[in-house]
């Protein structure tokens, strides 16, 4: 009996041994796990304006290198197609985010998720998304800037945006020194189709701020630009019997009495001081008047008004040319 269990009990030991060799062999000799394609699952868009969207999905490589990019179009013949980007060779799913833009306002996208390694490519489903209305934004300039007293300005502007055609706009202007407020100048006007408009004003007297609004709720209100107003120049020449000598005259509008003038001789495009003054009251309330006798030679001379009023800004006057 002895003997009988010892045999049984070495028996086992090679059986353990043997099985140990034989499951690796078997390790050794199993057949690597089959490749297999990406995969892909199509998420939701994201950040969806009126021209772009950020595309989402998920990527699983399955241990491989793997690409991915987004196929997206007006229709599920899509059309169009995102940059290839790199999901890596990870065996789990990859979070994935691909920005796409030059889209159309208030239209139907179709969108997929591809991914390619080397056992082949995976689609994701087919999802949708709407792009928005294009936000209506007003943009506005004034011409001529600065513009001479008592001359005409014109306010345009374009209103952007999806359906910015026979829009009401109202023009608003805050005059010098500002303390009024915006108040609304002129009747209101319907943008063209393309959502043009503009505002023709006459008489400018004072710096003015100026703004478009929409009537529109909430509305729409445009960048502030300033009109300047610059003082009106009317200039003179007059011989004088001094040889060499020229009177400059004229007169200014509004009345700026004080304010300095100076006489330029035009050098090479630059003003060289040729003799000044001040402006003086002329009995009216409207204008004031300069006179002065310099010395002159050949060229070109202009008067600079310098003003003091910060209600309107300073000019030349126009060219005077001695021969």
């Amino acid at each position: 009996m002895k003997q009988h269990r010892t045999k049984r009990r070495n028996r086992s030991r090679a059986v353990r041994m043997g099985g140990a060799a034989a499951i690796l062999a078997l390790i050794l000799a199993a057949p690597a796990a089959a490749a297999s394609k990406p995969g892909v699952t199509t998420g939701g868009a994201k950040d969806v304006s009126y021209a772009s969207a950020a595309l989402t999905g998920t990527v699983n490589p399955n241990a491989q290198n793997t690409s991915y990019y987004f196929q997206y179009g007006p229709t599920k013949a899509y059309g169009g197609q995102s940059a290839i980007s790199d999901a890596g060779a990870g065996s789990k799913g990859v979070s994935v985010k691909v920005a796409v833009g030059g889209l159309q306002p208030i239209t139907v996208y179709h969108y997929r998720l591809v991914a390619v390694n080397a056992s082949g490519a995976s689609i994701g489903n087919d999802h949708t998304f709407t792009t928005t209305k294009v936000p209506l934004s007003l943009a506005i300039l004034a011409s001529p800037n600065p513009v001479v007293f008592g001359g005409p300005v014109v306010i345009q502007g374009t209103l952007s945006g999806t359906n910015n055609g026979s829009r009401q706009v109202v023009l608003q202007g805050n005059a010098f020194p500002f303390t009024a407020g915006f108040q609304n100048v002129g009747n209101p006007e319907l943008t063209t189709a393309a959502g043009g408009f503009s505002f023709n004003l006459l008489g400018a007297s004072l710096i003015t701020q100026y703004r478009v609004v929409t009537t529109t709720k909430p509305a729409i209100v445009s960048p502030v630009v300033t009109e300047n107003v610059a003082v009106k120049v009317s200039s003179h020449i007059a011989k004088t019997k001094r040889r060499g000598y020229a009177r400059i005259y004229g007169t200014v509008t509004p009345a700026e009495n004080g304010a300095q003038v100076g006489m330029l001789r035009i050098v090479r495009g630059r003003g060289v001081l040729a003799g000044g003054t001040v402006l003086k009251a002329n009995g009216t309330v409207t204008s004031s008047s300069f006179s002065r006798v310099v010395r002159v030679q050949k060229g070109v001379y202009r008067v600079l008004i310098r003003v003091l009023n910060a209600g309107q800004v300073s000019n030349y006057g126009t060219p005077l040319v001695i021969r």
